[in-house]
């Protein structure tokens, strides 16, 4: 999922005016919404890669404000120059590490959270990285409105599984589980493909989605 290092990424993300200097993440903690124009809900992907799925987002939604987060520079420079050539104006991006975001967003100042095609981290001592990971669902459940809801969606069916297993207990439900999103005209009606989901799909592989919210 890596892109090979970039000479010159990092300062090109830190110059660019729309990643956020990671020196001021903390200190937005609990304003971000102010840090727009408009006024409207705050949604964010985390892990957004090459940024094709919120970049869509952000067009289709003009009324939402959208965050990306993203830990390698590599990648998010792509999402840097699609947006210095397509510009929105309800789009923001950082470079960080998932695991700080409670520190980052104030509590339930998140009104929508995305997952899509994350990392699997396959060995077992590194479950606790895993994005839909009950460690990682007790740091969306500070930030996270209380009506919120978390989409997830990968072709990894492990992966997938494993996530379902991950919510009883945790203090989060299913309001949807399909195992081949594609296939159902009525979900896929408005779905955003992200870069590896239209890869995955055109190969035939089933692409799985869930949407939980709290108990």
């Amino acid at each position: 999922m890596r892109l090979k290092n970039v000479p010159g990424c990092r300062e090109r993300i830190a110059e660019s005016e729309y990643v956020v200097p990671e020196e001021e993440l903390k200190e937005r903690a609990g304003s971000w919404k102010s840090s727009f124009a408009g006024p409207g809900e705050l949604h964010i992907e985390i892990g957004m890669g090459k940024g094709r799925f919120i970049h869509e987002m952000a067009l289709l939604h003009p009324d939402i404000n959208y965050i990306g987060i993203e830990k390698y520079s590599a990648v998010l420079l792509r999402a840097v120059q699609k947006m210095e050539e397509e510009p929105k104006e309800n789009l923001k991006f950082i470079r960080m590490d998932a695991e700080i975001i409670a520190e980052v967003f104030g509590p339930g100042e998140v009104d929508r959270i995305y997952l899509n095609f994350s990392d699997p981290w396959p060995k077992d001592r590194h479950a606790k990285r895993r994005l839909p990971s009950r460690e990682f669902l007790a740091r969306y459940d500070r930030i996270l409105r209380a009506d919120g809801r978390i989409e997830f969606k990968t072709d990894n069916r492990v992966l997938f599984d494993w996530a379902v297993e991950q919510l009883p207990g945790s203090g989060w439900k299913a309001d949807l589980i399909t195992y081949d999103l594609h296939a159902d005209a009525e979900l896929v009606k408005d779905n955003v493909m992200t870069e590896y989901e239209e890869k995955f799909s055109s190969m035939g592989n089933p692409i799985c989605k869930y949407v939980i919210s709290r108990e």
